[in-house]
Formats: structure tokens, C-alpha cells, sequence
């Protein structure tokens, strides 16, 4: 009858069974099969307990595999450092949000204002070429004040600007107005997607990521912001 040694007793600390029969160890089913550091010293420390004296653990190799284990432990550090480095130069500052506020910005959206000096400026985004692109701006109460073909494009962003006069040639107001756009090409549908331009009223960090209030729009990301005004 074999009795249970420090190493075996060390391995079952770790969730790994030994086989009767031979030196293999197999892995138990609800077992963590992942090794830190501090079970690999235990393992070694085992392994010089109860290694034969006859033929002791070469200390080439053990040197060799606490080296490699000590550089792929730098390694999972670096990587982990790197990767919080990245999250935060990649995260929006509270500071870089709040200058949002005051200013303008081209997102995506189908309710507009005017310009303070008059008129309406916008873009759409084709996802493929157009052979025809039409423009509709109505008022608040649905009534079309500007219709205009924008002709033919290919993919990619076309924009438009509206001088705020209706077909009589009255002032249209400052809206809010809705914007509507259809592409086809050659009778086939296009994706257009509307990008308006709207003032920044404030700025939430408060879910982590800056989200920015636009009137008629609502929260809108910053990462939705197609340019800035």
C-alpha cells in the first residue's frame, strides 16, 4: 500500500489526482486547471521533498523552467498594464467632454434648427453609390417648406445647405424642422443615413463614457459625433 506524500498531498491541494499506478496525474473534472505562480513553487517544492536521491532534479532544468515561468509571469503583468494604459487613453476625460458644451456637432438624426444667422446645413451618408438623392425638410406642423434633388454620388458623405426660405421665398423660421432623405440607384433602395447639425445643451460622465444632450436628438454618445462645429 502506497502512503500519500507531501507531493500528492500538495496536489490534491491544487484539485489534481494522482494515479495509483504510475507518476501521470490526471486533472479532476471540477478541478481549476490553471497554474499561478504560487502553485507552481509548491509543485517544485514537492518535487525536491520527494525526489529520488539517486537521481536528483537536474538544477539546469529547474533553473531553466523557473527562468521561463518568471518570464511568462512579466509578460501576463505587462499585458494586463498595457491593456488598463489603452482603456484609459482610449476613454473620453471629463475635462475633453465639457468642452463639448457651447459648441455644434454633425451626428446622426432627422430633427434640425437653424442657424442663428438663418438657413440649415446637414449630410447624408450613402452606403453605396446613388444615381439619385432627395432632400425634404418639413416645420413642426408637417408641412414641406424645402424639397431638392441632390443629384447623383457615390458612397460616402454628401452634404447639403438649405438657405431657410420655403418655396415663396418667405422666411421658413428656425424650426425645429424634420429631415428626410431616399437614395436609389437606378431604382434599387440605397442606406442613407441623415446627419444633423445640433448644439451641445450639456454633457453626463456618469455612466463611465461621455453622453451629450442635443435639443430634438436627446443623449447621443460622443463616439456618434461625426465632427465638430
Amino acid at each position: 500500500m502506497t502512503s500519500t506524500s507531501a507531493f500528492d498531498t500538495t496536489l490534491a491541494g491544487l484539485g489534481i489526482t494522482r494515479s495509483a499506478t504510475g507518476p501521470s496525474v490526471a486533472a479532476a473534472s471540477t478541478a481549476n486547471t490553471t497554474l499561478g505562480q504560487a502553485d507552481f513553487l509548491k509543485l517544485m517544492t514537492a518535487q525536491m521533498q520527494n525526489q529520488d536521491p539517486f537521481s536528483p532534479v537536474d538544477n539546469t532544468q529547474m533553473v531553466a523552467q523557473m527562468a521561463q515561468f518568471s518570464s511568462l509571469a512579466g509578460i501576463s503583468d505587462m499585458s494586463t498594464t498595457l491593456k488598463a494604459i489603452s482603456t484609459k487613453l482610449g476613454a473620453t476625460s471629463t475635462a475633453d467632454a465639457l468642452a463639448y458644451v457651447g459648441k455644434t456637432v454633425l451626428t446622426a438624426g432627422d430633427t434640425a434648427y437653424g442657424r442663428t444667422t438663418g438657413g440649415l446645413a446637414g449630410a447624408v451618408e450613402l452606403g453605396d453609390a446613388a444615381s439619385e438623392v432627395n432632400l425634404t425638410i418639413s416645420d413642426a406642423s408637417g408641412q414641406i417648406v424645402h424639397a431638392e434633388k441632390l443629384g447623383a454620388h457615390t458612397a460616402g458623405t454628401v452634404g447639403y445647405d438649405w438657405s431657410g426660405k420655403d418655396a415663396s421665398g418667405a422666411d421658413a423660421g428656425t424650426g425645429p424642422f424634420t429631415v428626410s432623405i431616399t437614395a436609389a440607384d437606378n431604382g434599387k433602395a440605397v442606406t442613407a443615413t441623415n446627419l444633423v447639425w445640433a448644439p451641445v445643451e450639456s454633457v453626463s460622465t456618469a455612466s463611465g463614457s461621455a453622453v451629450l444632450t442635443l435639443p430634438g436628438l436627446g443623449t447621443v454618445p460622443v463616439t456618434a459625433v461625426r465632427q465638430v462645429g
